[in-house]
Parts: structure tokens; C-alpha cells; sequence
């Protein structure tokens, strides 16, 4: 796994209980396997938005930012800039598959496995945003 070097991040990952870290990690790995594959997307900038882990295109400018984080008391989400048509494309492809908050987040239960493959498509598609 890829090492956190904002100490903010690292102390924001560390506050959360353990089934919730863990998801959210896996999340997070994620983010950086798909932005790696991805060419056009450069390197990802992590850093704290709204006290949330926030990965961003800096570099680039190719994508709209992906914010981790807890979704009320037992979920987690991937949250997306609202104004954004990023949920909404999501929601056309995984309704089945994903859950969903209004127009800025998918909502896991990270006691369950998380459906990788969609997501991976869901967080390319958000790192490459600005490239349609």
C-alpha cells in the first residue's frame, strides 16, 4: 500500500474505527492503482478537504476530486464534486449494483466487500472528468 505522507491524512485515517479504516484504505489504494493505469491522469495529490480525504488531478487537471469518508453511522462513501454529472452516469451504469447519496456520493457498507470493478470504472471515470 501506498504510504501517507500528509501527516493530516495519516491522522484522519487513524481516527476512524477499524472496519472503517480498513475500507476506506482499500479505497484509497484504489485510487491510486486505477490513477497509475491511467495515463492521462498524472499524479494524484492527496490531501484534506472538509476534514476528508481528498484526491485530486493537480497535475494534470484531468479529473474532478474523490473525497473519502465515513456516511453517517456504519457506511462509507466515495463523495464527488455535486455539480458534477459523475453520480448521475453512475447511476445509469450500477443502480443494481451501487448505492447511492442524491448527486455527490456511492455509498458502501464496508462490512461487506466492496465491488471493486465498478468502482475502479467509477474512479476512472472521476479522474478523467475534464477529458470528455
Amino acid at each position: 500500500m501506498k504510504e501517507i505522507k500528509n501527516e493530516q491524512v495519516a491522522a484522519v485515517f487513524e481516527q476512524y474505527p477499524e472496519v472503517i479504516r480498513l475500507s476506506l484504505l482499500e479505497l484509497r489504494a484504489l485510487i491510486f492503482e486505477v490513477g497509475e493505469a491511467t495515463s492521462e491522469v498524472g499524479e494524484i495529490e492527496e490531501s484534506l478537504k472538509w476534514h476528508q480525504p481528498t484526491y485530486s488531478t493537480i497535475q494534470t487537471k484531468s479529473g474532478t476530486p474523490i473525497r473519502l469518508d465515513c456516511f453517517g453511522e456504519a457506511k462509507i462513501a466515495l463523495f464527488f464534486h455535486c455539480q458534477t454529472t459523475v453520480i448521475e452516469e453512475f447511476r445509469a451504469l450500477f443502480s443494481k449494483e451501487l448505492e447511492f447519496s442524491k448527486n455527490r456520493a456511492i455509498v458502501l457498507d464496508p462490512a461487506k466487500e466492496l465491488p471493486l470493478e465498478e468502482l475502479a470504472f467509477c474512479i476512472q471515470r472521476a479522474l478523467t472528468y475534464h477529458q470528455k
